[in-house]
């Protein structure tokens, strides 16, 4: 078996650990950090709205010497200002969008590139794309994503619990906010393109979420009848339980997304290649990040909230204290401390942030003397 292989062995059974819930106050904060830099970044430089979406002419040339930065400069200059992204294609041809163009503009513009651009202009094909049309294209947007969210909201809380549904929402909107404010930071064009890796990004950011609060839910069962774990404790054995498979998931996910990104977008300078490569790299990048450390203990903080939880903590919190009193008074006693309380060990473990082997209950009766299919 690989070292990967079998550290998440160890860590389903529980024989190591990290403590994520006890940590989360730093993952609240880093997630608050990046999100206020996000909102910065598209209070301050906004979102660069393809044509698709605010209007313009696309322009394709035939084959010409001309560079992608000099063709900008030439149709920023032929448009009177309007902004210009150039794209280079297979053979030498060029595909310019010029922003804000109407049809009394759009003529003059292509007369004028043909000529500085030295082609002739029957060979320049001219689309138009009307404001209109991407007004309908965002609002249908919008209206996908409003009915994912409520879709989503409705199955985990019919699913797990209202808690986890809304700890989810909220790890989303987190994913959706830091991805939109990467793409205004570095200036990357939003077109449908754009929009499609956003509602992608959102399947895979609740797959993850989904996988931990199925072990948590799982885990959690009855948790009020027992003595030896705090709701924490058990949502950060969930963690730790799923924890490489979410990693391999991401990474396998992701490992396309940067040939896409940085191959495809980077060195072949595939324009549509980036929209979509980037919204998706972000995008599962916070997804499997909110999954971990925000979307968990955030059920955890709430779920602690509730007074049951609240018992509970203070009966485990007792018991512990009454076995270490215990081993204070008779420390030649205690065999390692299995034989007088075989739980003990792992309550310590995990209140210092271990997660403690996963026990079977026949097995907890077996150690105190007692039939483990019998009742008293």
């Amino acid at each position: 078996m690989s070292k990967l292989g079998n550290l998440g062995a160890r860590l389903y059974r529980g024989e190591v650990g990290y403590d994520f819930i006890g940590k989360r106050k730093i993952w609240y904060g880093i997630s608050i950090l990046i999100t206020i830099t996000a909102l910065v970044g598209l209070a301050v430089r906004g979102l660069n709205m393809g044509i698709e979406f605010s209007g313009g002419a696309v322009l394709t040339t035939p084959k010409t010497a001309v560079s992608s930065s000099e063709a900008q400069h030439l149709a920023e200059s032929a448009s009177g200002g309007h902004q210009a992204v150039v794209q280079k294609l297979g053979g030498g041809a060029l595909r310019i969008q010029i922003s804000g163009l109407d049809t009394k503009q759009a003529v003059p513009v292509q007369e004028k590139l043909a000529q500085d651009l030295k082609v002739p202009v029957k060979e320049i094909n001219t689309q138009l794309v009307g404001p209109s049309w991407g007004e309908e294209i965002a609002n249908k947007a919008w209206l996908g994503l409003g009915i994912f969210m409520v879709l989503v909201v409705i199955y985990l809380a019919i699913a797990f619990e209202w808690r986890m549904a809304l700890a989810a929402l909220i790890a989303l909107i987190h994913d959706l906010t830091i991805t939109v404010g990467v793409y205004a930071l570095v200036g990357f064009e939003v077109t449908p393109g754009t929009v499609i890796g956003l509602l992608t990004i959102l399947g895979y950011s609740l797959y993850d979420t989904v996988v931990v609060f199925d072990s948590l839910k799982e885990a959690s069962k009855d948790i009020t009848k027992q003595t030896r774990f705090t709701y924490s404790e058990v949502a950060n054995r969930s963690i730790n339980g799923t924890l490489v498979r979410s990693i391999n998931t991401t990474v396998v996910a992701l490992l396309p997304v940067a040939g896409l990104l940085f191959v495809g977008g980077g060195v072949l300078g595939a324009g549509m290649l980036n929209d979509i490569s980037l919204a998706l790299f972000v995008g599962l990048a916070a997804g499997a990040y909110s999954s971990i450390f925000i979307a968990t203990p955030l059920v955890a903080d709430l779920k602690n909230s509730e007074p049951q939880m609240k018992a509970l903590a203070k009966r485990v919190k007792a018991k512990r204290a009454a076995a270490a009193a215990k081993e204070a008074e008779h420390p030649d006693a205690q065999d390692g401390g299995a034989s007088a309380d075989p739980g003990r060990d792992g309550d310590e473990t995990a209140a210092a942030g271990l997660v403690a082997p996963r026990t079977q209950p026949a097995a907890r009766n077996r150690g105190r003397g007692r039939p483990s299919g019998k009742r008293r």
